[in-house]
């Protein structure tokens, strides 16, 4: 990795090479700067205060060797990314102001791939990590992930019934508690059917209606009109002497048959004055029709005006106009229908939940199993790993419970508490020596133990569902003495098969270090190039023996590092 104005490092580069590096120096000194890169590295949160005083970004670049064909590859791929000789580029950078930019193999991506990336790149844990073990759901968890799929498979089929049961039963409580409001609405929407349908309008009714009652209220003005326009159409009975339009066309028309036949035009005049003759017949006749059928009854007008109110009544309630309370009383049926399949509904709902609440009990039941099988395993396994770091009498073991609950689901014949993992309260428990009673972690266990037992089931891990790189945060914190002097040998043991990069303290940790590289400040209190650099020889015993003694030329702190390392070759 290269690191530019992260903290106080202004710019490094940190090489780590396979096997066990160890990563020491003073405190202060930009140590953990190494755990804070690898994390942006694999998208982390990225923070303005890391960014070095002065400087308007940090910048971290990183060159992992992949395998084609791993899952990571071809998901970098999917991203855009391109391999550089084997290897994939990956750079982070955090502006002054906080924005971040995220690039892998030569492409700008979303720092969320990189997260995707992380877990199978590199396990870090830290001193928080060890305080999240003491968390329940944690050791949950961490018991799952040893499972496997024996806890994988019937956890997903759980997952999905739970799902489905919560969303059964929010409907189902939405309908129950809502059931007066639903009642009333229903009580409201039968009212209203049951006016209309007491009106029984048609589409269009009321404009029909309109235009009757228009021409009733006018009927002899009308009537009056009709008979005027009939008699200077076609004459008027009692004034034979009188002067119609038919008779003088009538009289045009014979005026030009006389001479047509001399020209043509003219022949034409006479034909279209024929048909204006015809066409003033028509609408005489019309009229006189008219003003014979026009309806001047008075109990008519009065029975038009009647429905007219009584459809006015609904446009007032139910729409602007019939068209519109025939659509309302057409969808409040159908609302009204589903209203009243409420009960139905309910007992569907309810069918289905009781159901769903079966499956997830056996469910559960299989979880359940499932991990209690897997408990002994694992417990078993970080208990013989606990034998390797100095805790031999040491016995860690898993209580799995459930809490009754009424409302619960049934598992093993009883009524329990349930989540969306399980109905499992799964509880890590350590009883340091013989004769003590298990205890949880949180309360049974030092500083060290516990350092011990997140070293030992991160091992275990290692075994089951292996990572290429394991990095360590003083992990070894509160340990000392023999203890750290196995902590060392563990890890060398697990960087046979894994690359292990250790933040470290203790030189008993530290000596079994394929590579050690040394973190220093220089004068101005920075971190530049030449302050991260590996130790060999004669450099790596003077660091060994300030980290025992604070005394670099102590000759019985010099002796004990050259001890430390002879041991380490040894145990090789």
């Amino acid at each position: 990795m290269r690191i530019r104005s992260l903290g106080v490092i202004d710019d490094a580069v940190v090489e780590l090479s396979p096997g066990f590096t160890a990563v020491t120096g003073e405190t202060g000194a930009g140590k953990t700067m190494v755990v804070t890169s690898l994390g942006l590295l694999l998208g982390g949160r990225a923070d303005a205060a890391l960014v070095r005083i002065g400087a308007e970004k940090a910048v971290v670049e990183g060159r992992i060797t992949v395998s084609a064909g791993d899952s990571v590859v071809v998901r970098a791929e999917e991203a855009g990314a391109e391999l550089d000789d084997g290897a994939l580029l990956i750079s982070r950078t955090v502006s002054a102001e906080g924005r971040s930019r995220a690039h892998l193999g030569g492409r700008s991506v979303p720092v969320g791939v990189l997260a995707e990336l992380a877990d199978e790149l590199v396990a870090v844990h830290g001193q928080t990590d060890q305080q999240g073990l003491l968390k329940l759901n944690r050791q949950r968890q961490a018991l799952d992930r040893y499972a496997g799929d024996a806890v994988a498979v019937p956890l997903a089929k759980y997952t999905e019934a739970y799902r489905r049961l919560r969303a059964v039963s929010v409907e189902l409580d939405e309908i129950v508690t809502r059931a007066r409001e639903r009642a009333q609405e229903a009580d409201l929407l039968r009212f209203g059917l049951d006016e209309i349908a007491g009106v029984e309008p048609r589409a269009g009714e009321d404009v029909e209606l309109a235009e009757e009652a228009e021409r009733l209220g006018h009927a002899e003005a009308l009537s009056s009109a009709a008979t005027a326009a009939h008699a200077a159409l076609a004459g008027n009975p009692e004034d034979p002497e009188g002067i119609d339009a038919a008779t003088l066309v009538a009289g045009a028309q014979r005026a030009l048959e006389a001479v047509r036949s001399h020209d043509p035009a003219l022949a034409a005049l006479a034909d279209r004055i024929g048909e204006i003759g015809i066409l003033l017949g028509d609408v005489a006749g019309e009229l006189a029709g008219y003003a014979d059928d026009l309806d001047a009854d008075p109990l008519r007008l009065s029975a038009v005006e009647e429905r007219r109110a009584a459809l006015t009544a609904l446009t007032r309630k139910y729409g602007d106009d019939v068209a519109a309370v025939l659509t309302w009383a057409e969808q409040s049926a159908a609302r009204l229908t589903e209203l009243d399949g409420d009960d139905e509904r309910i007992e569907e709902l309810t069918a289905e939940r009781d159901a769903l609440r079966a499956e997830l009990g056996g469910l559960a039941q299989a979880l359940t199993d499932a991990r209690t099988e897997a408990a002994e395993r694992f417990a078993a396994a970080v208990t013989a790993e606990l034998a390797s770091l100095a805790m031999p009498h040491a016995r860690v073991s898993f209580a799995i419970r459930q809490t009754e609950d009424p409302d619960g689901v049934e598992v093993g014949g009883r009524a329990v508490a349930y989540g969306p993992a399980g109905a499992d309260e799964v509880e890590l428990l350590l009883a340091p020596h013989p004769g003590a009673p298990p205890r949880p972690i949180a309360k049974g266990a030092s500083g060290g133990e516990l350092s011990r037992v997140m070293l030992a089931v991160e091992v275990v891990f290692a075994g089951t569902d292996p990572v290429p790189t394991y990095l360590f945060d003083e992990v070894d914190a509160g340990v000392g003495g023999k203890a750290a002097v196995e902590i060392g040998r563990r890890l060398a043991r697990l960087a046979k098969t894994a690359q292990v990069v250790v933040v470290t303290h203790l030189p008993q940790v530290a000596a079994f270090a394929d590579r050690q590289l040394l973190v220093e400040k220089t004068n101005d209190g920075s971190v530049t190039r030449s302050g991260v650099k590996v130790l060999e020889g004669e450099e790596r015993v003077r660091e060994l023996s300030r980290m025992l003694a604070g005394q670099e030329d102590s000759e019985t702190a010099r002796a004990h590092a050259e001890e430390l390392l002879a041991t380490a070759r040894a145990d090789a």
